[in-house]
């Protein structure tokens, strides 16, 4: 298995593409036979630190997490494969959401301090630099997500609906 550190640099889904994924759109048969299949792959370990599943911390098991190329000038996010990660690199992925988590007592501010070491960690050891941020970057209602070569549009149909949305979660 060779090792991906870099994963832990991958950027988050744009807001206008919130609550869709392969996941829901395949349903829970579809991800969990795929999901599986990458745990073999990686040869039951983390694909961005290497841990295997029984030694992780917080929980001994891994967790699936789709890859995406992403077009910010067109709005498109093009789905790649899913990957498997320990707890603690999939937390660090999804920091927004992680802080939520905290922010509502569903994680500890120790938790998540302790993710964040252990990803800031991988990347120091691995030379990793954070990507710059898009400049030229679509309008909302742009964005699509293609799956299999079949283009997605997102649930929401401006960032007041997302707000309103998640600021009731």
């Amino acid at each position: 298995m060779i090792l991906r550190p870099e994963i832990l640099l991958h950027p988050n889904i744009p807001k206008p593409l919130h609550g869709i994924n392969p996941r829901t759109i395949f349903g829970q048969e579809w991800w969990d036979k795929e999901r599986q299949e990458a745990y073999a792959r990686s040869e039951y370990c983390c694909l961005a630190c290497g841990i295997p599943k029984q030694k992780a911390e917080y929980h001994h098991w891994l967790e699936g997490h789709e890859l995406y190329e992403y077009d910010y000038k067109n709005g498109i996010l093009t789905f790649k494969e899913i990957v498997a990660l320990c707890h603690s690199c999939h937390n660090y992925i999804h920091s927004g959401r992680m802080q939520m988590m905290v922010n509502s007592d569903k994680m500890t501010q120790k938790k998540m301090d302790d993710i964040k070491h252990h990803g800031n960690s991988i990347i120091k050891a691995n030379n990793l630099k954070k990507p710059k941020s898009p400049e030229d970057c679509a309008e909302w209602g742009e964005w699509k997500m293609v799956i299999y070569g079949k283009e997605y549009r997102g649930k929401f149909s401006d960032y007041e609906e997302w707000l309103e949305y998640y600021s009731h979660q």
